[in-house]
């Protein structure tokens, strides 16, 4: 399905479940749930915090869905409330410690070119080597299909900050394959 048509089903499905369908409303969250829970992952590396943050972010996405003016604007506003939910679960946990979140190292995609994946599966390892926020915008970009004003709403940081996040985990990774300092 073209990225197009999901995002048209998913306002769809949004506006369907503001409006009381709860079939809308089980089927946006089988959609949905399994992003949410890899942006979890991403952000916290835990999976017991992250099946307690989905799960939370669920119980407020769904008392605040009927204020939600755009439906097609769900997935930043989903993605917002799973960082916001996240940031307290790692304040709460860690007590003011900072907590480096290591992705869960995805198999690389089939690919009929064995180059290509092989370099997906080198670039997904060097994601993981970078910090939280940089490693979250540049998921939410690259595999998510946000753009910079999404992610910025999702990440609720200015636009500006979410471009130089994004420039800076490019320059890392990049610095990481030519085997330099990103410095």
């Amino acid at each position: 399905m073209s990225q197009d048509l999901e995002r048209a089903l998913d306002g769809y499905l949004a506006a369907s479940a503001r409006a009381g369908d709860r079939r809308a409303l089980s089927a946006l969250a089988g959609r949905w749930t399994p992003r949410l829970s890899a942006f979890a992952w991403r952000l916290m590396g835990d999976a017991d915090g992250v099946e307690e943050a989905v799960q939370d972010s669920w119980v407020e996405i769904l008392k605040d869905l009927p204020r939600l003016r755009d439906p097609d604007a769900f997935p930043a506003f989903a993605f917002r409330i799973v960082q916001r939910r996240c940031a307290r679960l790692i304040r709460q946990r860690q007590s003011g410690r900072r907590l480096k979140a290591q992705a869960e190292v995805e198999p690389p995609p089939e690919a009929q070119d064995q180059d290509r994946a092989l370099d997906a599966g080198r670039i997904r390892r060097a994601m993981t080597q970078l910090p939280p926020d940089q490693h979250a915008a540049l998921w939410l970009y690259h595999i998510q299909g946000l753009n910079v004003a999404e992610i910025a709403a999702a990440l609720d940081v200015p636009t500006g900050t979410v471009k130089t996040r994004l420039m800076h985990a490019r320059r890392k990774i990049a610095a990481q394959f030519q085997g330099g300092s990103d410095e």
